[in-house]
Order: structure tokens, then C-alpha cells, then sequence
């Protein structure tokens, strides 16, 4: 079995022989492929990278050098074209993480083959960790929150630098986010394609600015653009129709409830529910939904019709739920899946 190591290298001068020292010596044991991508530095942490392939006798070291700093993501992407190993790690060259950990992340895909994706954790409890900007741990565990609530996770820990996964999966996703949005898009891709994303709590020791710490707070602004993008744009047409269709009855039933500024935060509500039950189900499965709510309006007037309404929406959430598994499971037609 072989592991890839892609490694994106941005100014790190002071700490790229330390790292490089200490990655090479924890993974002595492992059949591993190291990739170095220069992403443009301009510290001397090219020419350090190249005068280090250069004296290295194993065809197991490769070396990228972008002129142009186009973004960890982008450095990733260049390094996926090139990799060759069963399963791939995504390894930060700052330090802030212990490479130890990424071994005995590497070891618990060895020993499972059912496990075919592991994300570093900063946030689990058990490792080591030294803290230097709190309001950045803030920012990072409510982006993790907004995810698992677009995504349907439970993920401590979206953006951390050091993830393994398998050939299998990237032969199965498709990322296209080439800056600091990789790490929500792999996440993202991994969601939508139904695999299992297992975390491990990995020890963190945060630099300051000063010490060489690039992430700022446009970075955590941009999340958010990636966070919408990834979930409600980059997805297949039936979706969007589904999303479509979802958030114009449902803002239709809200519609009917309320006057005035009551009014609008129901319609306001039943547009984010229509968000969801688009990205849930399809067209025709929903409809029932929405059929459910009709019929639950006919049987109440007043103040008590949202009960009923309230009762046909659960009642038509469970039917879809178990039509679309039904329809799933008894035919592949294109067409059918396209509504249902």
C-alpha cells in the first residue's frame, strides 16, 4: 500500500527543514510518496525545496513550483494530478500540527478498509494544543456548525490542515475550488456523495501573525460564499429544479399565515424549509408534501388550520421519505430519478 503526501508550501522558510526533517522521519517506516508544491513563495522556500529534491536519491520525492501564489487549494489540485498512492494525505508545512498524527491517521485506513476518508480534529479532546487567537477557534468551530447544518454532519472540525483519503474517493468526487475554499468543497463533496467522514483529534499549536499565520478574517468571510456555493449552486440540475419547486409552494403555504410583519417571517421561515426539503427530496417526492398541507388546510379554519397543516406536512415528509427509498431501491430509470 501507498501513501501520497502532498505537501503546499507558501513562505515557510523558518520551519520548512524542521518539517520536512520531522515528516520524513515519523513516516521512515511507510512506502510513501512526498509531493512539494512551492506555491509562489518568495522567502527562499523554493530554492530550499529545490536544492533538497536535488540531493535526495529516492524517486519518491516530487517537486512543483508555481511562480505565482494562487491559493492552498489551487496547490493541492496540482499535486492530486501527479499523486500516485492508494490513499492521499493533505499535510500543512507550518508546524502548527504534529506530523505523528498524521501516521496514526494513516494507520487507521491501513487497518480498515471500510474507512476511506480520516480528518484531523483540532477540537477533539485528547491531543495537545496551544491556542494563540481564540476568536479564530470561534470563527472556525460556528463555520463547522453552518456545515454540518447545510450538510446534515456532525464534524467538529471543517477547515484543518491535515485530511486522508483514499484513491477511491477522489476518483468519485469532483473539486473545483481552487483557494481557501478546498477544505469546505472536499468536505462538501464528501457529504453529498454519501461517504463517511471519520475525525481524529490531532494536537495544534497556533502561530501567531507575527510567526508566520496567513489565515485572516476575509478568509473566514469567504467560507461562508463557499459554504452557500458548495451547497446550494454546484449541485445537478434535478436539485435545482427541486430547490426551485421546494421554496415556491412552501413560501406559497406561508403565504396564508399571519399579516403584516407576521407575515413575512413566515414566509421568510417556510423559504429557509423549502431550502432544505429541495436539497432532501425531488420534485415529484415533495409534492406529496405539499398535497399533505392542502388537504390539512381543508379540515381547520383560523388560528387552528396551522395545526393541521403542521400534521399534513409531517405526515407528507414521511411518505416522500419512504416513496423516494422505494423508488430507489426498484429502478434506475434516469428520468424517474430525475423527479423522484
Amino acid at each position: 500500500m501507498k501513501l501520497s503526501i502532498i505537501i503546499p508550501v507558501f513562505n515557510e522558510i523558518n520551519c520548512i527543514e524542521i518539517f520536512t526533517n520531522n515528516l520524513k522521519n515519523v513516516f521512515i517506516n511507510e512506502n510513501v510518496e512526498y509531493i512539494f508544491i512551492n506555491d509562489g513563495s518568495n522567502d527562499g522556500s523554493e530554492k530550499w525545496l529545490e536544492s533538497y529534491i536535488k540531493k535526495q536519491p529516492e524517486e519518491n520525492n516530487k517537486f512543483v513550483n508555481l511562480t505565482k501564489n494562487t491559493g492552498k487549494g489551487n496547490a493541492l489540485h496540482e499535486g492530486l494530478k501527479i499523486c500516485t498512492g492508494d490513499h492521499i494525505l493533505f499535510q500543512d508545512s507550518d508546524l502548527e500540527l504534529d506530523t505523528k498524527d498524521s501516521l496514526e491517521m494513516y494507520q487507521i485506513l491501513k487497518k480498515d478498509n471500510s474507512i476511506k476518508c480520516v480528518f484531523g480534529s483540532r477540537y477533539l479532546a485528547g491531543k495537545l494544543k496551544s491556542n494563540k487567537n481564540y476568536f479564530n477557534e470561534f470563527v472556525g468551530k460556528i463555520n463547522s456548525l453552518f456545515f454540518n447544518i447545510l450538510f446534515f454532519q456532525s464534524l467538529s472540525d471543517v477547515h484543518c490542515g491535515v485530511k486522508i483519503i483514499s484513491r477511491e474517493v477522489i476518483k468519485k468526487i469532483n473539486l473545483t475550488i481552487k483557494d481557501y475554499g478546498f477544505e469546505i468543497d472536499l468536505a462538501s463533496q464528501m457529504a453529498k456523495n454519501n461517504f463517511d467522514i471519520f475525525e481524529y483529534g490531532v494536537s495544534y499549536y497556533a502561530r501567531s501573525f507575527k510567526e508566520g499565520k496567513k489565515i485572516t478574517w476575509i478568509d473566514g468571510i469567504k467560507t461562508y460564499y463557499y459554504l452557500f456555493k458548495t451547497r446550494f449552486v454546484d449541485n445537478e440540475l434535478s436539485i435545482q429544479v427541486s430547490i426551485l419547486f421546494s421554496i415556491a409552494y412552501m413560501m406559497y403555504i406561508g403565504s396564508h399565515f399571519s399579516m403584516g410583519a407576521g407575515k413575512l417571517l413566515m414566509i421568510l421561515i417556510t423559504f429557509i424549509i423549502g431550502l432544505f426539503i429541495g436539497l432532501k427530496r425531488k420534485a415529484a417526492s415533495s409534492s406529496l408534501i405539499y398535497l399533505f398541507c392542502y388537504v390539512g388546510s381543508l379540515f381547520s379554519k383560523g388560528n387552528g388550520k396551522i395545526y393541521t397543516v403542521v400534521l399534513g406536512f409531517i405526515i407528507g415528509i414521511y411518505l416522500s421519505k419512504k416513496i423516494s427509498a422505494l423508488i430507489g431501491k426498484t429502478t434506475k430509470n434516469k428520468f424517474i430519478h430525475f423527479f423522484v
